[in-house]
């Protein structure tokens, strides 16, 4: 069916052209809201009064970058998904297209096999002729032979026409199913061009808005690593993968590190931490003081076995899981105006003072990150 063989490669052809690298992808939702780098005038971004230390610091929205990761991360993993589906759906059509032209074989086979006996019959008539018999038939004195003979004509020509319209019926499917195998071909071609291509605009989108929170990090005094590419342990999208290791044995790589040198915490915390140390900065003119954060095993055994009842059992403190500070600058002081001013406004970034730490054993310097107060910002 040349015109719908056409249609569909024409239709491909032109798809696959706007698939083009430079040209605009047609996704409103995709285009909508682009990463910046960090600087600029957004509103993820304002300029502020002139710190005490006399220069002006321009304070960058982490947790609205954070979201615009996560938010990139979970369309990706949606269209990556959706992608697997349509996969799923296109075997199984093409499961089903083979079913059927594996019928249309066994079909041509038995109409074969049926039209083999009709051209022995014809092949043996053509051998023993009966145009002379007919005549004695038409006299009234033909014998049995010739009665056979005109009956088998009869015969022929009903089974030539069944033949025949058979032959038909399967020509016509053997189209029918050609063309359905052609239109299934390139619907499926454009279908997975179209969505690889969005997956790739996603994946890029990620990477931008990973590589905007770096530059923002880096803006606000966080070390990165010496090729200034983006550090992957500060991507928040990968914080809940951290559930895969055991306490206290978070890879390096997973972890982000703090404005306080040799400090670090699970992206999520370390990305509501270090806003929360802006805050901190701008009301007393100083960044906190970190004594403690992340902790492995060893260092937890350590603790645990140098200040006996003022640490958790190893493998089971918070610390361990990247999500817990020891402070120090005031804060360590219960009731001090550094206390104080963290109990009321670190749950504006996620922080808390836990319960226990108010009475046993009584830690004031201990604060944790609670992922779920942090998802809810």
């Amino acid at each position: 069916m040349p015109p719908r063989r056409s249609a569909g490669l024409i239709v491909v052809v032109a798809t696959m052209s706007s698939l083009v690298p430079g040209v605009a992808v047609a996704n409103p939702t995709q285009t909508k809201a682009q990463p910046v780098a960090a600087g600029q005038s957004t509103n993820l971004a304002k300029r502020t009064q002139v710190t005490p230390t006399g220069t002006l610091r321009e304070p960058i929205n982490l947790t609205e970058l954070r979201r615009e990761a996560e938010k990139a991360a979970k369309e990706l993993e949606d269209a990556t998904k959706a992608l697997e589906q349509r996969r799923a759906k296109i075997q199984a059509s093409e499961k089903e297209l083979a079913a059927k032209l594996r019928e249309l074989q066994a079909a041509e086979k038995a109409f074969a096999e049926v039209r083999q006996p009709l051209s022995d019959l014809i092949g043996q008539l053509y051998q023993h002729p009966i145009g002379g018999d007919a005549l004695f038939f038409l006299s009234g004195d033909a014998d049995g032979s010739t009665l056979r003979a005109l009956a088998d004509v009869n015969q022929i020509t009903a089974e030539r026409s069944q033949v025949l319209d058979d032959g038909a019926r399967l020509q016509a499917e053997k189209e029918r199913l050609a063309g359905e195998a052609q239109e299934l071909r390139a619907g499926n071609l454009l279908a997975e061009a179209q969505m690889n291509a969005e997956i790739q605009t996603l994946r890029e989108r990620s990477s931008k808005i990973v590589k905007s929170l770096t530059q923002a990090l880096v803006k606000l005094g966080v070390k990165v690593n010496r090729s200034g590419n983006p550090v992957g342990g500060c991507d928040p999208t990968r914080a809940t993968s951290l559930g895969d290791f055991p306490n206290g044995l978070i890879p390096k790589a997973y972890l982000c590190p703090l404005q306080q040198q040799g400090n670090q915490l699970r992206a999520d915390a370390a990305l509501a931490f270090i806003s929360l140390n802006e805050a901190y900065r701008r009301k007393f003119g100083k960044p906190m003081c970190v004594t403690d954060s992340y902790r492995s095993l060893a260092e937890q055994q350590s603790v645990y076995y140098r200040r006996p009842g003022f640490a958790a059992v190893p493998g089971r403190s918070n610390h361990g899981l990247g999500l817990a500070v020891d402070l120090c600058g005031g804060v360590e002081r219960f009731r001090s105006i550094e206390f104080n001013w963290l109990e009321a406004n670190s749950k504006q970034y996620g922080w808390m003072h836990p319960k226990w730490a108010y009475v046993s054993p009584f830690e004031p310097w201990h604060w944790e990150y609670d992922p779920k107060l942090g998802s809810l910002l």
